[in-house]
């Protein structure tokens, strides 16, 4: 039997580990641990990367979404539109300023939000939306960012799982007002611990942004706002540009891999394999296939010695903690159904072939035992 975890960074440390002590060394001999050169290289090629003017380095990918929200002038009272199909922080942002989440269902391809259902959600008081390119795929920008110029709306890209990913061949993280990366060390981009980046192109946004993240002053001691204490630390930096130049070479290796998925699910149809919308360059942060009777099947292939991952089992909709905003099951239909159909194959740029083969294989085997 085979061991294959859903996601091993031991190979990638070994390869990367003498340049990861000599930059963690000379952090630690300039004994300069707080908004440094480290972190002022990361957020300059970031920006150029995302194609924009600028890179605010923070705490971690939640953090830019709050204040990406904050800067755009958010308010409680306001709504913001986003999915209910993706990770907690990013209703959990809108929440926190005491703003309110309307969510909007997905298409049931590509898991991102719907851009046809946005415009009936709009109210007087929407003021941004927040679209998220999940498993790293992006959203369908120009419908968007058609909507939101036609109603005056902020937008804020949630690209916590899709640094390097494109749509119609611009990187994603130029497209909206402000992005949001994440690098937590499962990310594609990964530190060895919590953090962040804000990209935008306005001048006056990012100026808001680098204010917000060291408790609102400027200069210092001197507070006009309510900020945070949400800085990018020279460590996780030094860390981030050691790796950061092999983004795009792992990229094209989890592109390889996923395709080498399909080919193996090919004739299996009881699994419906990841779809790639053409204007998309997906950098498969997951591989996620949709079955009918997935739980079982996770149960079978944890006990042959494959993990995998389940995101995200209940929406955010039917979340306990906004049960106040009203939703009932039933409401957003396709996200409902993909919490119960999705399913996250190992995926990392190590992988093997004989890895992924066991993965189908297993797979295979449970459906024909059925």
């Amino acid at each position: 039997m085979m061991n294959i975890p859903m996601l091993d960074l031991s190979e990638q440390y070994q390869h990367l580990k003498e340049e990861i002590f000599q930059a963690l060394e000379k952090v630690m001999s300039s004994s300069h641990f707080i908004l440094g050169e480290n972190v002022k290289k990361l957020e300059k090629d970031i920006a150029k990367y995302s194609h924009v003017a600028h890179g605010i380095g923070v705490a971690n990918g939640s953090d830019a979404l709050h204040i990406s929200l904050l800067a755009c002038g958010i308010q409680p009272g306001d709504e913001v539109i986003t999915t209910p199909f993706t990770f907690f922080a990013t209703a959990g942002s809108i929440a926190r300023i005491g703003a309110k989440p309307v969510f909007v269902d997905i298409d049931p391809k590509t898991f991102n939000i719907n851009p046809a259902l946005i415009e009936a959600k709009i109210t007087e008081k929407t003021k941004a939306i927040i679209p998220v390119h999940l498993y790293g795929q992006a959203a369908d920008m120009d419908p968007i960012l058609e909507i939101a110029e036609k109603h005056n709306l902020f937008v804020i890209e949630d690209a916590a799982q899709a640094i390097g990913a494109e749509y119609k061949g611009r990187k994603v993280g130029g497209f909206g007002d402000t992005a949001c990366f994440s690098f937590f060390p499962t990310k594609n981009l990964g530190a060895y611990g919590d953090a962040g980046m804000i990209v935008t192109n306005d001048d006056q946004l990012a100026e808001k942004i680098r204010v917000i993240r060291v408790h609102g002053s400027k200069p210092k001691y001197y507070h006009h706002v309510l900020g945070y204490n949400s800085r990018l630390d020279e460590m996780q930096a030094a860390i981030l540009n050691v790796k950061f130049p092999h983004l795009d070479a792992w990229s094209e290796l989890r592109r390889k891999h996923a395709a080498y998925y399909t080919q193996l699910l090919s004739d299996l149809k009881e699994v419906v394999t990841p779809y790639e919308d053409e204007n998309s360059y997906h950098i498969y942060h997951q591989y996620t296939i949709r079955v009918k009777d997935r739980d079982a099947l996770q149960a079978y292939l944890k006990e042959q010695g494959v993990q995998t991952m389940i995101y995200y089992p209940l929406p955010l909709h039917m979340q306990p903690v906004f049960a106040d905003l009203g939703y009932k099951e039933g409401d957003l239909p396709e996200s409902e159904k993909a919490a119960k159909e999705a399913l996250s194959l190992p995926m990392y740029p190590e992988l093997r072939k004989e890895q992924q083969e066991y993965v189908v294989a297993k797979i295979k085997e449970f459906y024909h035992q059925s």
